[in-house]
Parts: C-alpha cells; structure tokens; sequence
C-alpha cells in the first residue's frame, strides 16, 4: 500500500542569519511523532506485515536462547535512529495560559521519543514469540499485523473534567490540517497521554507481551524519565481559567479616547499665502510699524527743519516756482470733464484688470464678427475696452493741454524743480503743508509726479497693454522677437500698482490740504488767486460726490448680465 508523506511548513530560523527551520528536505516522522490528537503516526501496515513475516521465516530453524536473546539488543539498536529523529526538539511559541510558559513545553521532543519506543517494542514481541512456539507462517503473521497495528495507534485519553482549563488553539501544524493543539487538551496533562502509551500496548499482544518486556522496559527507561520531568514540569505552571473575572478590584477604564474619535479641524482659508486671521496679524504689526517710523520721520524732519540751515533751506526753496510769462491761470471746463471721465475710466480698468488676474474659468466668451474662432473672455473684452477709451481721452486731454498752455502747469520749466520738489517733501513730512495756490500753480512735488503719471506711467501702460492684446500682429516675428510678450507682462502690473498709489496719494492730499477749496478747482471750476476766496464754497464737493455715486454703480454693474448685450454690438457672445 502507497505511503504519502506531508511537507512540513517552515518557519523562522533557529540561529541567527541561519536557514529557516526546519531544514528544506525534512519530513514528518513515521512514527513516535505525536499527531494532532495526542496519539503516535501509526507506520506503513505493509512495512509492519513484511517484518514480522521476516522474523517467522529467521524463527523456523532452530535458534537457542544465547542467540534469541543477541537479537534483542539488535532490535532495540534498530530502533535508536527512528527515537533519535522522533525526538527532534520542537519550536516554542507563546504560552497558552496567562503566566505560563511557552508552548509546546520544554521536553516535548522526549514525549514524542517514548512514544517512538512502543512500536519498537511491539516489533521484538513477535520475534520472542516465533522462538518459543513454531506455528505456520501466515498465523505468525496476521498475528503480528495485529499486535502492530493496535500498539502503533493508541486511542488518546480523554481528559477528565478536574485536570485544568482547556487551552487556546492556534494555527495547524500541516498545511491543511486542525488546528493546533487538538480540542480538549489541557496544560496540566499535557503528557500523560505520550506516557500512557507503552502500557497501553503491552496487552494487545497477549502472550508475547512477557518475553518482551524486559527490553521494553530498558528502552523506555530514559524516555519515561524524561517523561516524568516534563510531567512535573507541566505541573509547576499554574493553571488559570481565563474565563472567570480578575480576583481583585477594577481600576482602570477605557476613557473617552478609546471610543471617540474627534473629527479633524479644517484648514483655515487661506488668501495668497496667509489665512485671514494671519493677514490681520500682519495688518496689525505692520500698521504699527509704519506708525512708529512715520512718528519718527516726522520728529526727525521737524527738528532739521528748526536747525539754521533748514531755516535758510525753505527760505531760499519754499516748495513752488513761478510759472513762465503767459501761462495761464485757473482751470478750464474742459478740464474738469477730463478729469472726471480720467477717474471713471481707472478705477474701472483696475477693477477689470484684477478681474483677469483673478478670474481661472470664465463663463463667458466674446468672438469678433469676422472671425468666430478667436474667443476671449467677456472680461478681457471689457477691460480692453476701457482701455481703448481711455486711450482716446489721454490723446484728447494732451491735445486740449498743448492748445490752451495747460502743459506749463504739469511740465517743468526749470531746474529749480528739484530742490523745490525736496522742500515740499520735506514739508509733507514735518505735517506742515506747504501753502501754495492750485488755481495759480502747483507746488514742484505736484508737478513732477502729474508729469510722471501723464508722460511715462500712462505710455506705459498703453504699449504694454496693446504687445498682450489680439491688436498685436502674431505673425510679425520681428517684432515679436525685439519685443517678447514676457516683458509687457512684467512691466504692466507694476504701472497698475503705480496708478492705485497715485491716486490713493492724490486723494487724501486733496482732502488734507483743504477739500472744499481743492474739489471747487476741479469739479467746478471756480477759483481765486486769493486761497481763502472758496474755502466754505460746497459746489464742487456736490459734483465730487454725484460723480462718487456714478463710479460706484458702474462698478456694481460692470458684471456679464449687463455687459453681455453691449458686447453683442460689436461682436458674438457665447457661453463655455
């Protein structure tokens, strides 16, 4: 009869940087090995039949006792190497009781070693038997499949209900096998089964078994002592029922922590880099610190001002100069309009513009008429035309300021300009405004940054803004070569940021520098060289806030509701 053997599954290494254990060519033991139950792996019946028939055949010639008893020994030393491999020592895990010791226990590799023993024993007892009685051949051996079988496979002793606590199982030791160890085993008893085993088989044999006994019994002497060690051994661990509650009093409790899990906080808006609340903290201390220095400039520029040569300095350069011959005095009509029309057009480019920056997907598209292809945002479409606007009204404003002499108010016409412009500089900071007359003239700070914004920052802006408008020929290679889009893009917003300076600065001078007066030479045209003749005169402060009013709701309206059918003038509107 075919014998299968069963792969043994390996695990971690015994040493070291060894090799994992057990060795790769290893097999389970044929016999002495406990199975799963407690029990020893019965061998081969065909290998058990052939020696036994073996030894019937060597016992039908005449044999003395001097001889039979020489073929003990012999036996017994056949039997050594299958005891020595039985007793290969087994990998220790965790314990299967609290406070116990590993398992298996530390002399489990000597149980299964007298378990080896019994078949060895049983084998010898029909030798003995053939020697003393000569009986046919077939009868010796089905007596010897008999004796074999039974003593090979005892049946596991059922463990009594007072031996301990029943043991946690585990993972099997075979691939595909029970769990391991078998159910009903208990730590206290581990080992009697394995000890039980050779008086089990003693009397399955019958007559045999007293022939044999005297070799049995010096085999297994070792064994059973080792047995009996590990039986003690076994019996020192305490046995804990694990089922039953602690013996002293609870003082420990799972907390909040062990069932509650606080869902995490959302991360604070963020606007650019900072979160609003670190915003505010910077608005804080950089507002306190512009304060502190602001303070400090201004003791500072008071007391050089009080020294000799800031005494002699506003002497000599009180702030302004006086314009050339002819240049003419007051503001025309057209200027104020000007003006206004100037203010309605920035504040709305600039509110465009950062639209553009800002805006990521926009909704809706204008296309020309002639060419339904090109599409741009309706945003842009509007940005650029204020821009276009604006544009005429600049070119509009130098023209009217070249043709009335206008020009000499906002471009110098000496070099006492400069230290001027310094001296009302200084002025500005010490808080003591200078005292010169808009109607007549500006003072020379006024009139280099007028110049600044119309001559240099409006340019700008215009060829920056059209080098990144479809008005740019693509195709021009040259051009687009000499002058790269890149730079337009790196020049324009800093011009914007100039402009929003300027007027922020422009603003609050006008206001600090006496706004009825400044409002009645703008808006209303009204004047005198006389500074005090419309100090109380509220007209122009009335247009001022009329037009306020315009600007404001031009802003709330400058949106795709109402800009959409103005952009169907002039070309298609579509949605994404």
């Amino acid at each position: 009869m075919a014998t299968f053997e069963t792969a043994i599954r390996r695990g971690l290494p015994r040493t070291p940087g060894g090799e994992p254990w057990p060795p790769a060519g290893a097999a389970p033991a044929p016999a002495g090995l406990p199975d799963g139950n407690g029990s020893t792996v019965a061998e081969p019946v065909s290998e058990t039949v052939a020696a036994a028939s073996t030894a019937v055949a060597a016992s039908a010639a005449p044999v003395d006792d001097s001889r039979s008893s020489a073929q003990s020994p012999q036996t017994d030393l056949r039997a050594t190497p299958e005891t020595a491999t039985a007793a290969r020592p087994i990998r220790r895990g965790l314990p299967r009781v609290a406070g116990g010791e590993p398992w298996p226990p530390a002399g489990a590799g000597s149980v299964a070693s007298a378990d080896a023993a019994a078949p060895a024993a049983a084998a010898s007892e029909p030798v003995g038997a053939a020697t003393a009685a000569t009986e046919p051949a077939a009868t010796a051996v089905t007596a010897a499949s008999a004796a074999t079988v039974p003593s090979s496979a005892p049946a596991p002793a059922a463990p009594s209900a007072d031996t301990g606590p029943s043991i946690r199982r585990g993972l099997p030791r075979t691939p595909g096998g029970e769990a391991w160890p078998p159910p009903g085993l208990v730590a206290a008893k581990a080992v009697e089964p394995a000890a039980e085993a050779p008086a089990a088989t003693a009397p399955a044999v019958g007559q045999p078994a007293t022939a044999a006994a005297p070799a049995a019994g010096e085999l297994s002497t070792d064994v059973a002592a080792g047995a009996l060690s590990d039986e003690g051994a076994e019996a020192s661990v305490p046995a804990f029922d694990v089922s039953t509650p602690l013996p002293f009093t609870r003082a420990v409790w799972a907390g909040r922590a062990a069932s509650y899990r606080p869902e995490p906080k959302p991360e604070p808006t963020r606007i650019g880099p900072f979160t609003k609340l670190q915003w505010a903290g910077a608005v804080i201390v950089g507002g306190g610190g512009l304060l502190f220095a602001g303070l400090m400039a201004v003791f500072a520029v008071r007391w050089l001002l009080s020294t000799d040569w800031g005494v002699d300095f506003l002497a000599t350069y009180p702030g302004e100069y006086h314009l050339p011959e002819g240049a003419p005095v007051g503001f025309p009509a057209w200027l104020g309009w000007q003006h206004f029309f100037n203010v309605f057009l920035m504040v709305l480019i600039i509110r465009s513009g950062l639209r553009v920056r800002s805006e990521k997907r926009p909704s809706v598209f204008w296309s020309p008429r002639g060419n339904k292809r090109r599409k741009i945002s309706l945003t842009l479409w509007f940005h650029q035309a204020l821009d276009l606007l604006w544009v005429v009204n600049g070119v509009l404003f130098v023209v009217l300021l070249v043709i009335t002499g206008q020009w000499m108010r906002i471009v110098p016409t000496s070099w006492e300009v400069f230290p001027n412009a310094v001296s009302a500089a200084l002025q500005y900071v010490s808080l003591d405004w200078p005292t010169e007359n808009g109607w007549v003239n500006y003072n020379s700070l006024q009139q280099l940054a007028y110049f600044a914004t119309v001559f240099i920052a409006a340019p700008l802006a215009v060829i920056t803004g059209v080098r990144m408008s479809g008005i740019w020929p693509k195709n021009a290679k040259t051009l687009n070569r000499v002058y790269p889009v890149e730079w337009a893009r790196a020049v324009h917003f800093p011009v914007m940021l100039y402009f929003v300076a300027f007027i922020f600065v422009h603003v609050v001078l006008v206001f600090a520098t006496g706004a009825l007066r400044n409002l009645n030479h703008m808006y209303a045209a009204q004047g005198s060289v006389d500074p005090d003749a419309y100090m109380m005169n509220w007209t122009g402060f009335w247009i001022f806030a009329v037009s306020m009013l315009v600007i404001v709701a031009a802003w709330v309206a400058a949106r795709p509701l109402v800009l959409a059918p103005i952009a169907r003038l002039f070309g298609n509107v579509s949605g994404r």
